[in-house]
Parts: structure tokens; C-alpha cells; sequence
């Protein structure tokens, strides 16, 4: 018999858990025929919907799936079994956050904004942009997520951290001096994300290490048309794109998304890419240069020699 959902709960459908997990609606209906999980219940029109637990294993899942699992012999597992054997798989403790961590996702547990904002602001004081992206922002969004994946944090305290690491970051980038943009060694750098991808933390933080080193960067923030993405390269006669993909996004949309775009382009400027997904760690195309975020540095010192060779030439 179909179980069907109580009017009082929310639970996820379909497509909320294609854009929060990374899996793909097609590959939900597979994997409930073929291994009984997951078991959504039925709204009053007969949709599928996804209680919360369910979604949260999914995560769980989809995580040990870019790490090289295949679904077939994880999907079984308990939640907290997954949990476990994530750990393993990375070489983390995940009910361990290191110790320099942990303050500051206390502070996302017990909904203390304003000083999260405060240890943050100090923080970057201290540290100078670079290093605080690098050392700080990097791993506590990577903890932030492990634990919004897990359940340790609900969506709207992640919400919460987002947007006060936003705060603490667009200030930081208003600050630093502005590129140049008539001076031929000042790269002009176009960030956004493809329409399937609603992450925008990897962005900013690309984004900050790119003002750092002294390139002129236009952000779109996320979800842009392919075709605006396009419109607005030219437009803005940018050097460089510069996409993120974060492990939610499904890897075969984000690689057509990049053979689409670069087709569309047609040369006119460089694509470079960076995040979590595993299309950018399995399948690395020759048209997309994927950096880490402290690779950054480096490419745009490459893109200033390159380019001043062609000026020589």
C-alpha cells in the first residue's frame, strides 16, 4: 500500500532533492526500483516527496559516490553508517571538527550570527584576504556542508553561515583596490555559476583570490543563462570565465553545460573551473582549465605572461 504524506509535513519532492543532493530524478526512480531506497511517500496528487531523513542519507550517498563508491553497495547502509565510512574515505573524523573549527560551527548551532560575523571579520583582520580564504573559509565551508549533510545542521542554519561569510566577504572585496581595467596586464575575469548550480561560496571565494591578485573581476553570481553567460562575456570583453560546480550539482549537466558554453563562445575567452563536483575531478576536458583555489594565484601569473608575450609579439 502507498504510503501517503500528512498534510502537516513538508517533505522534499522530486526536484527538491534533485537541486539539494546532485542526484538526478531519473537516478532516484532507478535506484528505488532497484534497491528499494529511497521510499518516498505520496502528496494528495500522488507526487513523489522525500521525508528529511531520506534526503539526508542521500546526501550521505551521493558523497561516497564522487569518492568512487558505487551505489549498489552503500545504499543499504544506515545513515550513520555512511557517515562512518565517509571518514574513512577522506581521512576525516566527521564528529571530530579540528579544534580551530569548532568554535565557529558552535556558533552556527546555537544561532549567534552577529558573533560568528565578528570572529570572522577578526579573522580575516589578522590573516590578510588570501590566507583567510585558504586557510579559514575553505575548510569551515567543507565542514559547514559535512554537516548540513549529515544532519547536524539544519538548512537554514547553513543558510545562516552562508550568508554571514557573504557579509564578511563582499566587504573584504569592496576594500582592496581596483584593478585597472587599461592596463593590458589586468585580466578581466567574468564569475557566475551554470543554471543548475545555486552554490555561490566556492564563487565568492574564487572571486576574492582573484581581486587579491590584482585582476578585474565582473560577478554574475549564480544561476546564469548559458546564453547570457555568453552575452554578457562580450559584452564586458572578458579574458577569462570562471565557473564554479559544487559536489550538489549533477556532473553530466555540469559537463555539457561547459561543451555548450565553450561551443558558444567559440574562443573569444578561457574557461576555468573549480569546486567539488566530480566532473571536474574524473573527466577533465582540455578546453577547461580546473584550478584549486590556491592554484588561483599561479593561472593568473601564467594568463599575465602569456598575454605579454602576444603584446610583444
Amino acid at each position: 500500500m502507498t504510503n501517503i504524506v500528512p498534510s502537516q509535513l513538508v517533505p522534499s519532492t522530486i526536484s527538491d532533492v534533485e537541486r539539494d543532493t546532485g542526484v538526478a530524478k531519473e537516478t532516484l526512480r532507478v535506484w528505488e526500483r532497484r534497491y528499494d531506497f529511497p521510499q518516498p511517500l505520496r502528496d494528495p496528487n500522488g507526487e513523489r516527496v522525500y521525508p528529511l531523513e531520506q534526503v539526508h542519507k542521500l546526501r550521505l550517498v551521493k558523497r561516497l559516490i564522487d569518492l568512487g563508491f558505487r551505489p549498489g553497495k552503500v545504499i543499504q547502509f544506515s545513515a550513520d553508517e555512511l557517515q562512518a565510512l565517509t571518514g574513512k574515505a577522506t581521512g576525516k573524523n566527521p564528529g571530530q571538527p579540528a579544534p580551530e573549527l569548532q568554535s565557529y560551527l558552535d556558533l552556527c548551532k546555537s544561532h549567534q550570527m552577529e558573533a560568528l560575523r565578528r570572529k570572522l571579520s577578526q579573522a580575516l583582520l589578522m590573516m590578510g584576504l588570501k590566507s583567510f580564504v585558504i586557510e579559514l573559509v575553505a575548510p569551515l565551508t567543507t565542514l559547514i556542508g559535512e554537516a548540513w549533510a549529515s544532519g547536524q545542521l539544519a538548512t537554514f542554519e547553513e543558510h545562516l553561515y552562508t550568508e554571514s561569510l557573504t557579509v564578511v566577504m563582499r566587504s573584504a572585496i569592496f576594500a582592496m583596490p581596483q584593478a585597472n581595467a587599461s592596463n593590458v596586464g589586468t585580466p578581466r575575469i567574468l564569475l557566475t555559476t551554470l543554471p543548475q548550480e545555486r552554490h555561490g561560496l566556492g564563487l565568492l571565494m574564487a572571486e576574492a583570490m582573484c581581486v587579491a591578485e590584482g585582476a578585474q573581476c565582473i560577478s554574475l553570481g549564480v544561476q546564469t543563462p548559458l546564453l547570457d553567460i555568453v552575452e554578457a562575456a562580450r559584452a564586458q570583453r572578458v579574458d577569462v570565465i570562471a565557473l564554479s560546480f559544487s559536489v550538489a550539482m549533477n556532473p553530466r549537466q555540469a559537463l555539457d553545460g561547459l561543451a555548450e558554453l565553450r561551443n558558444r563562445l567559440g574562443g573569444s575567452a578561457e574557461l576555468w573551473a573549480g569546486g567539488s563536483n566530480a566532473a571536474l575531478k574524473r573527466r577533465r576536458q582540455a578546453f577547461v582549465r580546473v584550478f584549486e583555489l590556491a592554484d588561483l594565484a599561479g593561472a593568473i601569473g601564467e594568463w599575465r605572461t602569456r598575454n605579454a608575450s602576444l603584446s610583444a609579439g
